[in-house]
């Protein structure tokens, strides 16, 4: 059981400019008191072959969480264009916002975005040049992916011997040749 669950995200200004800021209101629960900060990242992906490209946009830390349920709107600069390849701009790419827990990410969503021209014409007859002031981003935001990871949310309990930790959503287990198996299918989610 994970010890903080997304209820909703919405993504605010959509479509917009490719140089607006982005905007995700983000609701969660907490089930468990947390001590320590959850870690809320988005991330632009800016090539699918090569991950050099992809881009911070914004991270912050949020807590110490008690348990109740939460919202807050997440704003976070577009990317550089600068650092994205010239034919990478104008396409399908992917966003992602993760949450993690002492450095343990523990929920990944990912939303395609399709950045085209917001003009028939330009879309018909690309310039040579990406004129990225009319560019257009539009996030596929009733389609996420949701991908959650296990996680320790109380790894204090085994360095003290208190109290053995929480089991994860999907106990690890190590199979006759001593590897890890392969992780499970990530959970689907429309909200």
């Amino acid at each position: 059981m994970s010890a903080v669950n997304i209820t909703n995200v919405t993504v605010l200004d959509n479509p917009a400019p490719f140089l607006n800021p982005f905007q995700f209101e983000i609701s969660y629960e907490c089930l468990i008191a947390l001590k320590d900060d959850l870690e809320w990242k988005l991330i632009y992906v800016g090539s699918a072959e090569d991950e050099t490209y992809d881009q911070l946009l914004e991270s912050v830390l949020v807590g110490p969480v008690n348990v109740g349920n939460y919202r807050f709107v997440l704003q976070a600069d577009p990317p550089d264009p600068s650092k994205i390849r010239e034919e990478d701009i104008i396409g399908v790419t992917v966003l992602l916002l993760t949450c993690s827990y002492l450095g343990q990410e523990f929920i990944r969503v990912g939303y395609y975005v399709n950045n085209d021209y917001d003009d028939e014409q330009l879309r018909e007859e690309p310039p040579q040049k990406v004129l990225i002031d009319r560019v257009q981003r539009n996030i596929l935001a009733d389609k996420p992916r949701v991908t959650k990871f296990p996680i320790n949310f109380h790894p204090e309990n085994n360095e003290h011997g208190d109290q053995p930790a929480p089991l994860p959503d999907h106990a690890t287990e190590n199979n006759e040749q001593g590897e890890l198996p392969q992780p499970p299918s990530p959970d689907h989610q429309s909200e």
